[in-house]
C-alpha cells in the first residue's frame, strides 16, 4: 500500500513565534483528514467520561495557578484557542510521542471560534461530547468519514465560506458535526488546516502527537512547547456566529 509523500523540511518561519499566520489564500492542503466515528453512549455514561477527563484539565490548572511552573520546565497546564489544556504524558527519552487533554470552551458562551490552522506534525485526536453538546469539525479539504457501524443518525455534513478572508478571496471550508454522547477519532496529517468549535459545556479531545519532538528538532524552536508547531490561517479570531450553526447556509448532507 502506498501512503504517499510529504516535505521533511521546515514549515515554519519563526519557529519560536507561536501566533505564526499563514497566508490562507494560497494555502493548498497536502491531504486530507480522516474521521472515525467510534461510539455512541448513553448521555449520563457520556457526560460521566467528559466530566471526569475535564477534570483532570481542571485540577492541572488549579496547581498551575497555585504553584506555577519554573521557567525553563516544560509547562503542562497551558491553554489553546480551542479550550485549556493538560499534558498528560510528556515525551522522555526514547519516546518522542506525547498526549494531552482538553477541556473544550462552549464556543457560543464566549462569542469566539477557533482559527482555522495547520501543525508541523501529524496528529490523532479522539473527540469525546457529552449532553447537549456538538463539536463543529471544520477544514479547507473535503474531510473523509469513514462508515459508522452501530449509530443511530449518520453525521452531518456541509460546506460553507471560510470568514474572515483577505478581500475578493473565497475559500471553501468543509464542516463535519459530531453529535452529543458520541466519540470520533480524526487522524491529521501533518500540514493539513483544520479547526475545532465545541457548542455547549461538554466537550474534551485527548489527543496524541506522535512526532512532537521529533517536530521541535526540525523546525529548530529553541525549547520544547505545546503551542509552537501551530500555524494559523487567520490573523484574527471570528464571533461565534461564523462557526456554532450545525447545518449549512442551505442545508446539509450527509456522510
Amino acid at each position: 500500500m502506498t501512503l504517499g509523500t510529504e516535505t521533511t523540511g521546515r514549515m515554519k518561519r519563526s519557529p519560536d513565534v507561536e501566533d505564526e499566520v499563514l497566508d490562507v489564500t494560497h494555502h493548498q492542503d497536502p491531504g486530507r483528514n480522516r474521521l472515525t466515528p467510534v461510539v455512541q453512549l448513553p448521555s449520563d455514561a457520556a457526560l460521566a467520561v467528559v466530566d471526569a477527563l475535564a477534570g483532570l484539565v481542571r485540577s492541572a490548572h488549579r496547581r498551575e495557578g497555585s504553584s506555577p511552573t519554573p521557567a525553563g520546565t516544560l509547562k503542562q497546564a497551558q491553554v489553546f484557542e480551542e479550550g485549556d489544556v493538560f499534558m498528560l504524558e510528556p515525551p522522555f527519552e526514547g519516546f518522542f510521542a506525547d498526549r494531552y487533554l482538553m477541556d473544550f470552551y462552549d464556543t457560543a458562551d464566549r462569542d469566539i471560534c477557533s482559527r482555522m490552522h495547520l501543525h508541523t506534525g501529524l496528529r490523532f485526536v479522539r473527540m469525546m461530547t457529552g449532553p447537549g453538546t456538538t463539536i463543529r469539525v471544520s477544514s479547507l479539504s473535503p474531510i473523509t468519514v469513514r462508515p459508522a457501524v452501530g449509530w443511530t443518525d449518520p453525521l452531518s455534513t456541509f460546506t460553507d465560506a471560510l470568514p474572515g478572508t483577505p478581500p475578493g478571496v473565497h475559500r471553501h471550508r468543509h464542516n463535519v458535526i459530531v453529535p452529543p454522547n458520541s466519540w470520533v477519532d480524526m487522524q491529521i496529517p501533518r500540514g493539513v488546516s483544520h479547526q475545532f468549535n465545541a457548542v455547549g459545556p461538554n466537550a474534551v479531545i485527548d489527543s496524541v502527537h506522535p512526532e512532537e519532538s521529533i517536530e521541535t528538532l526540525r523546525e529548530g524552536m529553541s525549547g520544547y512547547r505545546m503551542m509552537a508547531q501551530t500555524i494559523f490561517l487567520a490573523k484574527d479570531k471570528s464571533p461565534a456566529a461564523t462557526c456554532a450553526d450545525i447545518t449549512g447556509p442551505d442545508d446539509s448532507t450527509h456522510a
